[in-house]
């Protein structure tokens, strides 16, 4: 069961203003929206974070808010998505984009749909690995702002996942740190620790 936190209405009102009016923004829409015949509409718009995982050692990873997603919908099928971001004036559209990132987050919702326990999702992003992942936090409602994830909340990682991780199944954020944290260490040095 899923418990959607609802998305700034400023960053709606520019979706909407960005399917109104594709002139009005700098990037052009996609393929499949300018091949779309019915009304367009934004869907399950989820808080996406970044996830700071190279940090000080020893220190917690932080995720901070950076924009919001919203599936754009024609019918029933999910066929783009747009990103908004914030910046100094507020919520504004970013950019329209499609790709296997869109139909992975459909499935990935609907696999959480039908999970016992209720989660406010939310999108994770790890930059360095080009990853994202659907991240399920059980619980009340709450902002969704910088937080760091809890080492049990849910992580249903997209496709296409990094090798070794596998896409649409849930991890533990602690496992999936675990994973994380050993594909982020910096390589050894040439020379340190050989034996003289």
């Amino acid at each position: 069961m899923l418990r959607p936190s609802p998305a700034p209405a400023p960053a709606l009102r520019s979706v909407l203003a960005a399917l109104g009016s594709p002139t009005a923004v700098r990037e052009p829409r996609t393929p499949a929206l300018r091949a779309a015949q019915g009304p367009l509409s934004p869907q399950h718009p989820l808080p996406v974070h970044v996830l700071g995982v190279t940090g000080t050692p020893g220190l917690a990873p932080r995720a901070q808010l950076t924009g919001w997603r919203f599936l754009i919908s024609d019918g029933d099928r999910a066929i783009a998505a747009a990103d908004t971001m914030l910046t100094p004036d507020g919520w504004s559209f970013s950019h329209f984009f499609e790709g296997p990132y869109v139909p992975s987050m459909e499935r990935a919702l609907l696999q959480a749909q039908s999970l016992p326990v209720a989660y406010r999702p939310r999108l994770l992003s790890v930059p360095e690995l080009y990853m994202l992942t659907l991240w399920l936090q059980p619980g009340p409602e709450a902002e969704a702002t910088e937080d760091a994830p809890a080492a049990t909340d849910l992580m249903v990682p997209l496709a296409p996942a990094p090798p070794g991780i596998v896409a649409h199944q849930s991890y533990r954020f602690a496992e999936l740190l675990l994973v994380l944290s050993t594909r982020l260490a910096p390589p050894p040095l040439l020379g340190s620790g050989a034996p003289a």
